[in-house]
């Protein structure tokens, strides 16, 4: 069956914060399908994250790429990205209150089945997804992308309910070997159904064309 994949531009509000993000869906499928939350690198919502919702359509899902810095704003240069991602790394609260309103604005449209909802990211939104996870989210799956993560606090995994795919570039200098070991045995310590898979020579960003 050809696709017809359709985009809408959506504003919404967290608190009293304005954002925009990027919907798609096919239309040539009936009927309700799973839910995916998109989550953008450090640089914010820009075509990189767009593109992989339109792609998530193709494949039959209904994709949010998300605007977690607000009025869809995007980063010209590392300096710019790391004052965006600054505020949410000191406020994780907040951080994970976007990300669940996020998660909320997938689970509203009318074609997502909301027993079946999962979040992937890129860097920092693959953190976003893994801390999203950690609210205790009725996710049944999250996938991160050379995750900029982070030594876990402890009980940090108990409430997680999805199963989680870790992929993650062997010379990644983002996030150090003695993370990864951190993050697996929270992963452990709460039993939760995880794996990490490595790509070997693969530097942080490995999943971006233009990095």
């Amino acid at each position: 069956m050809p696709s017809n994949v359709q985009t809408k531009t959506l504003k919404y509000k967290i608190g009293e914060q304005e954002f925009i993000g990027h919907l798609a869906w096919d239309e040539a499928i009936s009927g309700k399908r799973p839910g995916v939350l998109v989550v953008h690198e450090w640089w914010g919502l820009n075509d990189f994250a767009k593109g992989r919702a339109n792609e998530l359509a193709k494949l039959g899902y209904v994709a949010f790429a998300c605007d977690m810095f607000g009025g869809g704003k995007v980063a010209n240069n590392p300096d710019e990205a790391g004052a965006q991602i600054k505020q949410l790394i000191e406020n994780v609260p907040e951080w994970q209150k976007r990300a669940k309103g996020c998660l909320d604005l997938v689970r509203q449209q009318p074609q997502c089945d909301t027993s079946r909802l999962a979040a992937i990211g890129y860097c920092f939104g693959g953190s976003t997804a893994v801390l999203l996870a950690a609210t205790g989210a009725d996710l049944s799956a999250v996938v991160t992308f050379h995750a900029g993560l982070q030594p876990p606090p402890p009980d940090f995994a108990k409430a997680i309910k999805a199963s989680i795919v870790l992929c993650h570039g062997s010379l990644d200098a983002h996030t150090s070997d003695e993370t990864m070991v951190k993050v697996r045995k929270a992963f452990d310590d709460a039993h939760v159904d995880y794996e990490v898979d490595y790509y070997g020579s693969a530097k942080h960003g490995f999943a971006v064309p233009e990095a």
